[in-house]
């Protein structure tokens, strides 16, 4: 990677913001792991960014999300890329500017993705509200035979293998139609608070790649090396990268864990941000 297209008063391999930050997401990291290897405390559930509906969201996690790493090479990959990228723009532009950006990007990743979210799983959220309302036999049947049964946890799996076929089918062989229907309403509302608490979102990757838009848009024609080998410049590399986070969030690649639209969010956000600063500027703001 060239940095000639620059010219920092000064310039350090390991600004303060960027080593801060890499510091910071190695002792979550190891945190998380002591924690859940001594006292079985699951740190991500707490930390982690939950659906904004969920019981267990707090505002908080909005910031300390970004945090949370899944595994080692989770967190290896968005701390190099931060180093790689990160360095350099905040040898750019100072390390307040480079914060606020890294956070916003952050926090609008965060934003999107949750958006796209609840829009898809409105449908679902729709039909176990009405449920709930007006319970019916033919409607939760249809429930649980239907693609709403998804993104549930395992213990939501147990709880409907354990309790309705004994309880809710010993009603039915009863005619006790109205037992049935409130045992099938207690199970969709522990369904819902069960949907509503298994989405939860971690990683700097947001941030990321809005550091990754940044520098494509800042220092378009500075060459980039994939596999350290194949030179590409680096707006068509964000371009590039973009446009292959779109597809895969638009097919639904949720089998991968990874929240595409979370790294589109980020770097339109950054986007957004960038073209504000430069408006600003432009107009000696």
């Amino acid at each position: 990677m060239s940095y000639q297209q620059y010219r920092p008063s000064s310039f350090s391999i390991l600004p303060p913001v960027v080593k801060n930050l890499l510091i910071l997401n190695g002792l979550f990291y190891l945190a998380t792991m002591a924690l859940e290897s001594q006292y079985k405390m699951d740190l991500a559930d707490l930390l982690g960014l939950h659906f904004p509906l969920s019981e267990k969201f707090h505002p908080y996690q909005f910031i300390t999300y970004m945090f949370m790493h899944g595994s080692f090479m989770h967190l290896f990959f968005n701390m190099f890329a931060l180093w790689m990228f990160g360095n350099v723009l905040e040898n750019y532009w100072g390390p307040k500017k480079f914060l606020i950006y890294y956070i916003i990007t952050g926090i609008g990743a965060a934003l999107i993705h949750y958006a796209v979210v609840y829009f898809q799983n409105l449908s679902t959220l729709e039909f176990v509200n009405a449920y709930i309302a007006n319970p019916s036999l033919a409607d939760f049947h249809d429930f649980i035979s239907s693609d709403h049964i998804r993104g549930v946890s395992q213990e939501m799996v147990d709880h409907y293998n354990a309790i309705i076929p004994r309880t809710f089918n010993n009603a039915l062989m009863a005619n006790n139609t109205e037992e049935a229907l409130r045992i099938s309403a207690d199970y969709m509302q522990i369904y819902k608070t069960d949907f509503l608490n298994a989405p939860v979102v971690i990683g700097a990757s947001g941030s990321v790649f809005g550091i990754l838009l940044a520098f494509g848009m800042l220092f378009p024609n500075t060459l980039l090396y994939v596999y350290f080998a194949i030179p590409i410049k680096a707006k068509w590399f964000v371009m590039i990268y973009g446009a292959m986070e779109l597809f895969s969030g638009i097919r639904g690649a949720t089998d991968d864990n990874v929240a595409h639209f979370a790294h589109l969010g980020g770097m339109l956000f950054g986007f957004i941000l960038i073209k504000y600063w430069q408006k600003s500027r432009n107009r000696g703001f």
